[in-house]
């Protein structure tokens, strides 16, 4: 736990995480009018209400950003923010590959041991060969497999940070915030997938098809060898079906628990036998596929994987579970019955346009009534980029570890816990969460001096990498180097029997892995935060230490401080200013 601050600040900077989490606009004084879709009277759109927009469709505004949405009236913002509507195309760089992958990597085997039993058969396995005479010859493909297994982990971070670079900075930020939530919706981690080209063909899906209609969505990502690796695709054949991919279809991805009986499962798992991939490319194996007859949700015919998709898309109760997993998200928790209905019946009609739907939700009075406005508890990955916006950075900074300072909050791009994504909501914001928001705040604004780069070491739990690498640098040989821990139990007792094998050291490769990993991957920028705080008070032309506190408030939060909240910052800030005045505070 950090916050070893004076309280003054450590109240400040809580208060500033805490509100930051809870991204609302302030409720203009309105009658209430939830769950009523016929849209804003243009008379009633203004800057509170634009900034609202920009807060849920996107990662929020400095004040110049909002003032200039505001200008354009609410229908026009809306089509720039839904349909791109003169909204300039993003010449944002394309991802800067390490050059980390081989073709003679493929297929990856899936374990270690399957692995070096390949290479024992065949002489070569993962693009390397065995060598010939000597002690521990499967050696090179030991390490070559870690190898693959480092590099990946440390690219997809390298990943990780590209992404969030294309949210803080692009023109077309509802693209981005789409890809954020279909990537919750249709979870793949990066432990198990172990090729970042996957996720990176994955995360182009839900930028091609997130606003677009939903079946070419849920059909890309159903052939995406991302998610083909993460639900076991490879063991879904004809006579052995795995029921894993159609059991997520049905509950997480289109109907929803309770839509769907088990019998509906196994039969559909018998449809999608035969989907798989070769490297990156879906493949459909017919040997390996039940073209036979099957009865799914009532129907029976000899359905293919697409045609159960589009079965499930004619239940009533896709449109219904879609539409309120995106309104949760994006308007209130706990719609309305007459809402969803209403709503899912457009979204049916429209043929499951995405697109539609979010102008429908952004142009309505409900979107914009006091019960929507200061409800959303923004996700960490949500948090910061916000933050990084509204401080008007122009990247995102390499010091504090934006991976590391997500993860501690709770999520951590291409590494969701399970295949239901991350909870969200209250989830977001335990008391111990709480505390990490407000550290994040901190650590933005006070970077640690004693930084270690997080791609540069192997993280904690990874601890016998570091080991091994200290006791070689010792000068230990290998065998010594690479001992197995003497603390005694089951898990001490099955690494010596690994390591007692001739023909490869498990505990070496793994070294030897993450060593060419680092070499080979290019590290990530570790720039501090450009913060210019006196350059945003100057550009605002302030001039007293209350006109400051609410600048800052107004641009960072969209819950309004109590009265006592900002008289505390104010006297915060006369004291460490010396004065009142800012100009005499230079």
């Amino acid at each position: 736990m950090r916050l070893a601050v004076p309280a003054s600040r450590r109240v400040r900077i809580a208060s500033m995480a805490v509100c930051l989490a809870l991204g609302a606009s302030t409720s203009a004084a309105q009658p209430p009018r939830r769950n009523d879709l016929k849209p804003l009277p243009a008379e009633e759109w203004n800057r509170a209400t634009a900034a609202h927009l920009l807060e849920r469709a996107g990662f929020g505004a400095s004040p110049s950003e909002v003032d200039r949405w505001t200008s354009m009236g609410l229908r026009r913002a809306v089509a720039r923010l839904v349909r791109f509507r003169g909204s300039p195309k993003d010449d944002l760089p394309p991802f800067d590959h390490s050059g980390i992958h081989d073709p003679g990597i493929e297929p990856f085997p899936p374990s270690r041991p399957a692995a070096t039993r390949l290479a024992a058969e065949r002489g070569h396995a993962i693009g390397v060969s065995v060598k010939p005479t000597g002690n521990r010859r499967l050696q090179p493909v030991v390490n070559r497999f870690f190898y693959w297994l480092r590099a990946s982990y440390l690219e997809t971070d390298r990943l990780a940070y590209w992404w969030a670079d294309r949210m803080l900075r692009s023109s077309r930020p509802l693209q981005e915030k789409m890809a954020l939530f279909w990537h919750g919706h249709f979870s793949v981690n990066e432990s198990k997938v172990r090729d970042y080209r996957k996720h990176l063909q994955l995360l182009r899906t839900f930028h091609r098809h997130g606003l677009g209609q939903f079946r070419e969505l849920v059909v890309g990502v159903a052939q995406s060898p991302a998610m083909l690796a993460f639900l076991d695709a490879g063991v879904n054949t004809k006579g052995s079906p795995n029921e894993n991919f159609a059991r997520e279809i049905m509950e997480l991805f289109v109907l929803g628990v309770g839509h769907y009986r088990e019998e509906d499962i196994r039969e559909a798992a018998r449809a999608f036998t035969g989907w798989n991939y070769k490297d990156l490319t879906f493949v459909l194996n017919a040997e390996h596929h039940d073209s036979g007859s099957k009865t799914i949700l009532g129907r029976t015919g000899a359905m293919d994987g697409v045609q159960v998709i589009d079965l499930l898309l004619e239940q009533p109760a896709a449109a219904r579970f879609l539409v309120t997993k995106i309104y949760s998200e994006f308007v209130r928790a706990h719609p309305s019955p007459e809402v969803i209905e209403a709503l899912a019946a457009t979204f049916r009609e429209s043929g499951y346009d995405i697109a539609r739907l979010m102008e429908t939700l952004f142009l309505s009075r409900d979107f914009y009534a006091p019960e929507s406005m200061g409800t959303h508890i923004k996700g960490p990955v949500e948090l910061a980029v916000s933050t990084y916006r509204k401080l008007e950075l122009d990247r995102v900074p390499g010091h504090p570890d934006f991976n590391a300072s997500t993860t501690v909050l709770g999520q951590r791009l291409f590494h969701p816990p399970t295949v239901a994504g991350w909870d969200g909501g209250r989830a977001w914001i335990t008391p111990g969460l709480l505390i990490g928001r407000a550290n994040f705040a901190y650590e933005l604004l006070y970077p640690d001096i004693d930084f270690v780069p997080h791609d540069r070491k192997p993280p904690p739990r990874y601890a016998h990498i570091s080991r091994v690498g200290q006791r070689l640098a010792d000068g230990a040989d290998i065998s010594a180097a690479t001992q197995a821990s003497t603390d005694g139990g089951e898990a001490a007792m099955s690494n010596k029997m690994v390591d007692a094998d001739e023909d490869f050291n498990t505990r070496y490769g793994s070294y030897r892995g993450w060593q060419l990993a680092i070499q080979k991957v290019k590290p990530i920028p570790r720039e501090t935060a450009a913060l210019d705080l006196a350059g945003l008070v100057d550009r605002a032309k302030l001039s007293t230490a209350d006109e400051v506190v609410d600048h800052f408030l107004n641009r960072m939060l969209a819950v309004p401080a109590t009265t006592a909240q900002r008289r505390q910052l104010t006297t915060s800030l006369v004291n460490e200013m010396g004065t009142d005045r800012v100009a005499d505070a230079r």
